[in-house]
């Protein structure tokens, strides 16, 4: 095995519990001599392939920003209506989390108290990106299916996202027991009910 292979492995395995251990406790501060001692190295060797703590986080909040959002072209394709291509990215996100509950303690915060604020100006920027990309999608659907919101763009978008976040943050309250993703579905539909109108003709 060469030098670079294991670094790229010692990498992920430093990741993989730093992620396990924001998982397994809860409201915890992760330490550098903790995550040392769960991946079995010293301290030194964990800062031989990430200058801080920071960067293991950011290394974290990259491979959110990756999941999610080399998700959102593929929905793009596939899905029709713009309420469709909304939910199907809104469920990705649900998915994630639901997959990775250690994640979540980036996405609210909780785990960054008292780190580099830059870490949650990135998860913020995150969260700004998939709103973004709602209000694309709803700003389409005007010429692709003479459709607009009800409300204005802004407060639609931040309506889906709101509602998204907070089945994670009830994820979160319920100890990781309560599944996002459940009955989404069900929910999306009655949400949305009246939520698009017809884009008067003009003569």
């Amino acid at each position: 095995m060469s030098r670079t292979t294991t670094k790229i492995s010692r990498r992920q395995q430093i990741l993989e519990a730093l992620a396990g251990m924001l998982e397994t406790s809860p409201g915890v501060r992760i330490t550098t001599a903790a995550l040392a001692k769960e991946v079995g190295v010293s301290e030194a060797a964990l800062y031989r392939h990430f200058p801080s703590k920071s960067k293991m986080f950011e290394g974290l909040i990259e491979f959110i920003e990756e999941t999610l959002f080399n998700s959102i072209p593929v929905i793009m394709q596939r899905e029709g209506s713009a309420l469709e291509r909304c939910f199907r990215i809104l469920e990705t996100l649900l998915v994630f989390t639901a997959r990775n509950p250690g994640f979540t303690r980036l996405l609210n915060g909780d785990a960054l108290v008292g780190e580099h604020e830059r870490l949650r100006d990135r998860v913020e920027q995150l969260f700004d990106r998939i709103e973004t990309q709602l209000k694309q999608i709803l700003r389409e659907a005007e010429l692709r299916e003479g459709l607009r919101p009800t409300l204005s763009l802004t407060a639609t978008a931040s309506l889906m996202l709101g509602a998204a976040e907070g089945r994670i943050t009830q994820f979160i309250r319920s100890g990781f027991r309560r599944d996002p993703s459940e009955a989404w579905r069900e929910q999306w539909d009655v949400m949305t009910l009246g939520l698009m109108r017809e884009q008067l003709q003009t003569v």
